[in-house]
């Protein structure tokens, strides 16, 4: 499917990674919700995607037909059943990811805090942000350094020279 750039979209992060099994079974249980997925008896045009073994994004390209309020709770009801089928966590806006070299990690604020205070969260430190909402975010604004984020804004304060 091709979808639009303006395509909307919705990161949840996994508090852990899922290994390539669970990947591939959050994808099946997924590409049936996307399928099913309306709003106001109108087929959303979606799809879901799994990155990087820790990231559900879901997709939905609204030339077509608008996600509503009702569309978009049986979006965050599936997610909650997919916390409970896996054991994840994926509504922790505090749950930070980062590179660390080739690696994803991810860590509480807390923890991110003190990472950042003992200069392993760096400003060049390629940091996830979750809040982004186009398909074209997600390609341009969402694996970012820690500088030209919103975690910056956050944590900035505790960075050291």
């Amino acid at each position: 499917m091709n979808f639009s750039e303006n395509s909307r979209i919705w990161v949840y992060q996994s508090n852990r990674e899922l290994n390539d099994f669970e990947v591939q079974s959050v994808e099946t249980i997924l590409d049936k919700f996307t399928i099913g997925w309306t709003a106001h008896n109108h087929q959303l045009k979606a799809k879901a995607i799994v990155k990087y073994n820790r990231f559900i994004i879901l997709v939905v390209d609204e030339s077509q037909a608008g996600a509503s309020g009702c569309s978009i709770d049986k979006s965050v009801n599936m997610m909650k059943l997919l916390e409970q089928e896996f054991s994840i966590n994926l509504f922790d806006r505090f749950n930070i990811a980062y590179r660390d070299g080739d690696v994803i990690k991810s860590v509480g604020r807390f923890e991110f805090e003190e990472l950042i205070k003992r200069g392993v969260v760096t400003p060049d430190t390629i940091v996830f942000n979750n809040l982004v909402s186009t398909l074209t975010d997600l390609e341009t604004k969402w694996e970012v350094p820690f500088k030209d984020s919103w975690h910056a804004q956050v944590f900035g304060g505790l960075v050291t020279a």
